[in-house]
């Protein structure tokens, strides 16, 4: 068996590989979309009856984080009576071309325009172009799905030229501490969203351990601020459980149909790869909160959940906050 996780650059081609090999694999912090198609399959809604043999996935999808990023966007308006134009910057690569094939089906039917440049490379390290794109057209909002480096010059910049949205949305970055730290204080009061923090309702499966727990253990042997990557703990829920349910744990062929039966609460959330609310075969979508970076007087910055539309048995830490007025 094979676990792996975080982003399309890392799990896309382990799951390419396992399919080949007739290797059973489960797969997490992939928004699934990217996953799925990547496999063969089509993430359109109602066309999504392909079925992997070997892998599964629990994570998020871009609808997900759209409906997360457009309820602080509808609250944000409310409060300082914005327009509703968004930025937007989304690279040449998996995640960013799944962003802008699916925005669109969201932001249109909520009343936002998006501003949307040309895709660009990876790696890029002048964005004078899209910032004054932006400042031209009035952008009240950002939003983007780009490498954590690319970010940090992105929003530099941004600020050296006067680009100030009044909510910057942003995926794919600012999910750890050490995001963090590289921007300083210009991280205050930019959202993004959390797909695991302490404060979710769930438990391990293993030892009934809570979230707040692990995370508690987490900080206590490492000395080190909570991270969300601590969700990966559900990849060994999985397996644990696929192995038991398979008969015989050195039958891959076994412990692949297996993962597909598995139907547990974890560390990660429900993870139920027998109910039909799935979005596609092997595809258990968790979703997620919206989170803004706060000032604390313990780790410098932490992340504060400030909107639970999507989520709402998890408690709210924090209060939404325009991240320019």
């Amino acid at each position: 068996m094979l676990l792996t996780s975080s982003t399309p650059e890392t799990v896309n081609p382990v799951a390419t590989k396992a399919e080949a090999l007739g290797t059973p694999l489960i797969c997490g912090n992939v928004p699934w979309q990217a996953w799925y198609a990547n496999l063969g399959g089509n993430p359109t809604p109602g066309k999504s009856t392909f079925k992997p043999k070997n892998s599964i996935m629990y994570f998020l999808g871009v609808n997900d984080l759209c409906e997360a990023f457009i309820a602080m966007w509808n609250r944000i308006h409310a409060q300082l009576h914005t327009n509703k134009i968004v930025g937007c910057t989304f690279p040449n690569d998996s995640d960013g071309n799944a962003f802008r094939a699916a925005w669109p089906l969201f932001a249109k039917p909520a009343g936002y325009t998006l501003v949307d440049p040309p895709a660009y490379t990876d790696g890029l390290t002048n964005y004078t172009s899209m910032i004054s794109l932006f400042k031209r057209t009035n952008c009240d909002f950002y939003t983007n799905v780009p490498l954590p480096p690319d970010f940090n010059v992105f929003w530099k910049q941004a600020a050296q030229q006067g680009f100030k949205p009044k909510l910057a949305t942003v995926a794919k970055v600012l999910l750890f501490p050490s995001d963090v730290k590289a921007l300083g204080s210009l991280v205050n009061n930019v959202a993004t969203d959390a797909w695991w923090t302490p404060n979710m309702p769930w438990k391990s499966s293993l030892t009934g351990e809570t979230c707040q727990q692990i995370a508690d253990q987490y900080e206590a042997a490492t000395g080190q601020q909570w991270v969300q990557a601590l969700s990966n703990y559900s990849l060994f829920e999985v397996a644990y459980a696929a192995l038991v349910a398979s008969g015989d744990p050195h039958d891959k062929a076994a412990v692949a149909a297996a993962l597909f039966k598995v139907n547990i609460e974890g560390l990660a959330g429900q993870l139920d790869w027998t109910s039909k609310k799935n979005p596609a075969p092997g595809v258990v979508d968790t979703p997620c909160v919206g989170v803004q970076w706060k000032p604390s007087s313990k780790w410098g910055y932490s992340m504060e959940v400030v909107d639970n539309t999507l989520m709402p048995n998890v408690p709210t830490t924090g209060t939404l906050e325009p991240t320019n007025k």
